[in-house]
């Protein structure tokens, strides 16, 4: 009853303050006190109570009132800092005053005009101490940071002799209180309920403040983040311990404990809200290392500027310099220990694993959802600490951080609400593949043991990897486009080291050349044929250096060679190239020059090969398909929204349904694609940065004593090293970031956009000149008349003998000299920056919902949309 009197006194004073003009005391404690004396209220209440158009009122109306209520808040704050916090009523208050600053500093943000607020001083230390001020963010960060570690609120005490011999908190090591085992620290101190809850809540209130920059475009996003750079500055004597207490408890964290089905159901998790408000912290303070450099170029520029202007005294006011290094990023970068290495990895990969882990009870074990910002971290850590990341490709381990991410693509490949989480997936995968060990660990058998909507098949991790690409690009929606690049990237660097392809595979790397071959397609846009180059590498980088265990793909290329043969004869003339873009069948489908086969193997022909042990009554259905959908990679979805599951049923299929006896996994186990809920809410994301820009090309082998610019230049290279540049020399710089952007990797062409881009006889020579297609031509001038003689004299109906004579066959000395193996690797560059940062606060803005923090407040950073 009591609490129900207080929260009233709490609301009534609230409303004193939106009235207009009215002017309420600073000394008037009484009044002041009500906020947060004598009242237990949640989170979730202050939510309730105070709303937001009222905060808007007393920001706009009554300004002095808002600033006074912040004054006060953090100045009890720091009053519980000096009296360690030890009564039940000051760890109560403190609580009142951290809920109330989380409800209210996302408004403060959300004004220009009270941007530099928290960056003025007190008004008491304006008048004690003229000289030295101390902006009110820095006292609330320098109390919260000493809250996070006070005995008996937010730690357990060590020393317990009375309160009379309690340590002050002003003088306390944090280093002996870090809250986990881990890195850098040995004991694990006991659990506490009541104590994780606090730090969740001190925890949000940091996140809020590190906030601003939601309330900036993405232009000025760039700009430094203060809080940030305060925070993890040698300024903050809790910098180490508060790294390692946040690294140690995310990884540290098991969900499913000791295994009690449905434990989750009946008690409270108290520790998973902790873990992702560290998990969140962590990937928002990592986030700020190029803004440091750029500020700290700035303020050197400032510092010259200033000394030339007060007559040689040095002037820095605080706002504009002093934050130094990023602590944070330092002591991530510092970490070496083998032992520390394995607990970090160990820790991610059990809750990436999470949502992955089958049982026979149906949701019987804890579920996460805090995989995006797992992803962000290993992102962080992987590219801050490259011991780390050689350690995660030094044994197969990297498998476990792989399969997860697959999944998480695959299942999130038709959802536009999770286009940010197939981003990240495919950036973490571009940065390992820029690694021989990864393209190596690939080789090693996968076994189904995670619930996939992929056709089964019997292969290596290489095989899971193409087939889950094959399925994102085939039938996933239309804004995975711009990553098309980086998906076949991926597969050009890891091609040179995969040892056995399955057919499965096969079949979907061949799909995907045909499809994007298409002549139609090809003269659509001025960077389509970069998707050529980069399937016609994959190809030559296996024939040429993993030619023996590659039979499957060999055959494949053999069966499909007419794909090959009509882009070598693509037409130059203007006639032709009218003809192929009018090629397009209604609805977006198109003929492809089709291969005639019959079901008789006996008399072979040049164009004939057996297909894949393709039983009679499925023979007649695979030539239809051959024609119509083979080339169809959403390629036939042009005009309308994807669905989930409009599958390629083509080839492919039919060679997984002979191999494979129609084995499918069960739809129940295997989750498949479903597009967003409609009405979820999701933010904008940044631009993709072009693939150009992220990696940089490099030889695997740099003793080679070939130079790599002559490689360049010759025709077996992809022009696509340059980013855009090679796409034509009849377009301006200016014409061709412009096509880029809007253009690139489309494939769903909208009608009518013929008349931005008209494909010149010109241009298709310029690159058709260099397709690589000296190697394979090879292979099939080679090999074609060789399968087709066995074919003929044995009489050969099914595939099994061909495959059998081609894993012994040899083409040693007949191919052209090996190229240099070419890795494209990841770079930093300010484009990922920047797309990082919008994507991180989209995460934490749609991820803190109970409650709400940053809902229904003017943010500039994204746009929310509703899917």
């Amino acid at each position: 009853m009591g609490n129900t009197d207080s929260k009233l006194n709490f609301r009534k004073a609230i409303v004193q303050l939106t009235q207009k003009n009215q002017k309420i005391d600073n000394n008037d404690e009484q009044f002041w006190e009500q906020f947060w004396q004598a009242h237990q209220t949640t989170l979730e209440d202050v939510f309730a109570l105070v709303t937001a158009s009222e905060i808007r009122q007393i920001r706009n109306d009554n300004p002095a009132n808002l600033a006074t209520l912040c004054y006060k808040a953090v100045e009890k704050l720091a009053q519980a800092v000096d009296s360690s916090c030890r009564t039940q009523a000051d760890q109560q208050c403190v609580l009142n005053c951290v809920r109330l600053l989380v409800r209210i500093l996302p408004y403060i943000f959300e004004d220009d005009k009270w941007r530099d607020f928290f960056w003025s001083s007190l008004p008491a230390q304006e008048q004690t101490n003229l000289g030295q001020t101390v902006p009110l963010a820095q006292s609330l960060l320098n109390a919260i940071c000493d809250l996070l570690f006070c005995p008996d609120f937010t730690v357990t005490a060590t020393r317990r002799a009375g309160p009379e011999k309690a340590e002050e908190l002003a003088n306390i090591d944090s280093c002996e209180y870090i809250w986990e085992a881990g890195v850098g620290f040995a004991q694990s101190p006991p659990r506490n309920a009541h104590m994780e809850r606090r730090r969740t809540e001190l925890l949000k209130l940091l996140l809020t403040c590190f906030s601003e920059p939601m309330y900036r475009s993405p232009q000025q996003s760039e700009e430094p983040n203060k809080w940030i750079a305060y925070f993890t500055s040698a300024d903050n004597r809790h910098a180490l311990p508060l790294f390692t207490s946040f690294l140690n408890t995310v990884c540290s964290y098991d969900p499913v404990g000791f295994g009690v089905p449905y434990n989750h159901l009946l008690f409270a998790d108290t520790t998973e809200p902790l873990v992702e408000a560290c998990l969140q912290l962590l990937i928002v303070t990592l986030d700020h290392d190029m803004v440091v450099q750029h500020q700290q170029q700035q303020q050197e520029q400032q510092q010259q500027h200033q000394l030339a202007h007060a007559g040689g005294v040095l002037v820095t006011p605080y706002d504009e310099g002093g934050c130094g290094d990023n602590l944070f990023i330092n002591y991530l970068s510092r970490v070496h220990r083998d032992e520390d290495f394995h607990f970090v990895l160990r820790g991610i990969t059990r809750l990436l694993n999470n949502p992955l882990v089958q049982n026979y009870l149906p949701n019987s074990t804890k579920r996460l959802h805090c995989h995006q910002e797992l992803l962000i971290l290993f992102w962080k850590i992987c590219d801050y600490n490259k011991k780390f990341l050689y350690f995660v490709l030094k044994s197969s381990d990297v498998l476990d951080i792989l399969i997860p991410i697959l999944y998480h693509l695959n299942y999130s490949r038709a959802d536009q609400s999770r286009v940010g989480l197939m981003h990240i997936g495919v950036f973490i995968l571009l940065l390992l593949s820029g690694e021989r060990n990864f393209g190596v660990r690939l080789n090693k058998a996968y076994s189904a043991t995670v619930p996939m909507d992929i056709p089964v098949f019997t292969g290596t991790h290489a095989d899971l990897l193409i087939t889950v690409f094959h399925k994102i690009i085939a039938t996933g929606h239309q804004r995975l486009q711009p990553l098309f690049d980086c998906l076949l990237t991926i597969l050009v660097n890891v091609s040179p080291y995969l040892k056995t392809l399955s057919m499965v595979a096969s079949v979907k790397l061949l799909h995907l050349l045909e499809a994007f071959s298409t002549p139609w397609f090809l003269l659509s846009a001025p960077s389509n044929h970069h998707l050529v180059f980069f399937l016609l590498e994959i190809f030559n980088n296996i024939i040429q250096y993993q030619f023996d265990g590659n039979s499957n793909l060999v055959y494949t290329i053999i069966r499909k060679r007419h794909v090959f043969h009509a882009m070598a004869n693509l037409p130059t003339d203007m006639a032709g190239i009218s003809k192929c873009l009018s090629g397009r069948k209604t609805g977006g489908k198109f003929n492809l020059p089709r291969v005639p086969q019959r079901k008789q193997a006996a008399a072979m022909t040049s164009q004939e090969l057996p297909s894949a042990q393709v039983p009679d009554e499925y023979a007649e259905e695979e030539e239809e398909d051959d024609d119509d959908e083979e080339a169809d990679v959403d390629i036939g979805r042009m005009d309308k929204e994807p669905t989930a599951e409009e599958d390629l049923e083509s080839e492919t299929e039919s060679h997984e349904r002979s191999q494979l006896g129609d084995t499918q996994l069960d739809p129940v186990a295997a989750l498949t694609a479903q597009p967003a809920e409609p009405g979820t809410l999701k933010t904008s994301l940044l631009e993709t940065p072009d693939i150009g820009q992220m990696t940089e090309r490099e030889q695997a082998h740099p003793n080679d004593k070939s130079d790599l610019t002559p490689f360049d230049k010759s025709p077996v290279s992809s022009p696509r090293a340059a980013g855009v540049k090679s796409t034509s020399p009849t377009l301006s710089r200016d014409d061709q970031t412009r096509l880029s952007v809007s253009h690139r990797s489309s494939i769903r062409m909208v009608p009518g956009d013929g008349d931005r881009w008209t494909p010149t006889p010109e241009w298709i020579v310029s690159w058709r000149s260099k397709l690589p297609l000296q190697t394979i031509m090879r292979l099939l001038q080679v090999l074609v008349p060789q399968v087709e003689k066995i074919c003929i004299d044995k009489g050969l109906t099914d595939e099994s003998e061909i495959l059998k004579f081609l894993q012994h066959g040899t083409l040693v000395g007949l191919l052209p000299v090996p190229h240099p193996i070419l890795i494209r690797k990841y770079q930093a560059n300010s484009g990922t920056t920047a797309w990082f940062r919008t994507y991180i606060w989209g995460v934490i803005y749609l991820r803190n919902v109970e409650p709400a923090i940053w809902y229904d407040t003017e943010v500039k950073l994204f746009e929310i949309q509703r899917v």
